[in-house]
């Protein structure tokens, strides 16, 4: 006799398999095949030489990397702390009593986290356009002399990070408002009786309740703000140099790939920017897990 199958006890893997399936193809298979060609050399179409230990020799002596690094570096930073600086805030003030209407403020400052970046890239593009920008007109009403925004390494470090700020600083306040809501309102009650004024509030009771989700954000932001691309490409679509400002090490990594057909040296600069990111998630593990229990 044959043995009967039991098709119920495989049924659930059936429907679990696609995950699995796309995850194996377009997650691991990419992963595997970088690290293999980052020490290799290899144009896409002929065969795959051998150079062991070459390209990651090459990256460490790339002043052309280290200045993608760098722009990268003042983008994050510029783009990163004054959005949660500001996120904070507005978390806060949204919370406050007086404040109607809630849930449409909410639904208002996280509309941009779900527009289309290149669409906010190509707006932006056109308000600090190097000639007829709206910036510039601005600029130009009240006296003062004209930007070349796009075309300036300090001033197109500056747009890049406001797109950042304009994209994400509403899904930042959202997260800020959501652990805002859960300190226990006892804390709020006992200082306003104490004459506390809002800001001694913010600064004793809010932030300190929100270490946890500050030092979240913090990494999270900073994660994707090492993988800045979309808006450096889409501003900056042609010339873009790493002396220019515009340069980032995604964009650096997509020009050295898929415009020089140079995929091994393509690869190298991916595993350079894994190792940076694990770096800056290791400091903030440090952070979260020793410096907020006071150790």
């Amino acid at each position: 006799m044959s043995k009967k199958i039991d098709v119920d006890r495989y049924v659930p893997y059936l429907f679990i398999s696609p995950f699995y399936i796309l995850f194996l193809i377009f997650g691991l298979f990419p992963i595997i095949f970088a690290g293999i060609l980052a020490f290799n050399k290899w144009d896409g179409l002929g065969e795959m030489r051998f150079v062991g230990w070459g390209n990651f020799i090459r990256l460490i002596h790339d002043a052309d990397f280290y200045l993608s690094v760098k722009n990268t570096l003042v983008i994050w930073a510029v783009g990163t702390f004054p959005m949660l600086l500001i996120a904070l805030v507005l978390a806060f003030m949204i919370n406050l009593k007086f404040v109607k209407h809630k849930e449409l403020v909410k639904a208002i400052f996280f509309l941009p986290n779900i527009t289309s970046v290149v669409a906010v890239t190509i707006l932006f593009g056109l308000i600090f356009s190097n000639l007829d920008g709206l910036a510039n007109s601005l600029l130009q009403y009240i006296g003062l002399s004209p930007i070349k925004w796009v075309a300036s390494t300090f001033w197109v470090r500056i747009v890049i990070a406001l797109i950042n700020i304009w994209m994400y600083l509403g899904y930042n306040t959202i997260i800020y408002l959501t652990g805002i809501t859960k300190i226990p309102n006892d804390y709020y009650e006992a200082a306003i009786m104490d004459g506390a004024t809002h800001f001694q509030i913010f600064r004793h009771i809010t932030i300190p309740q929100l270490k946890p989700i500050i030092l979240f954000t913090v990494m999270m932001s900073t994660i994707g703000g090492l993988q800045v691309f979309s808006e450096a490409q889409v501003l900056v679509p042609q010339g873009a140099t790493p002396e220019g400002g515009a340069m980032t090490i995604v964009y650096y990594l997509y020009n050295t790939a898929f415009s020089n057909n140079d995929y091994g040296y393509g690869s190298a600069i991916a595993w350079a920017l894994v190792i940076i990111i694990i770096l800056f998630s290791l400091v903030n593990w440090y952070l979260t897990t020793y410096r907020i229990k006071g150790e």
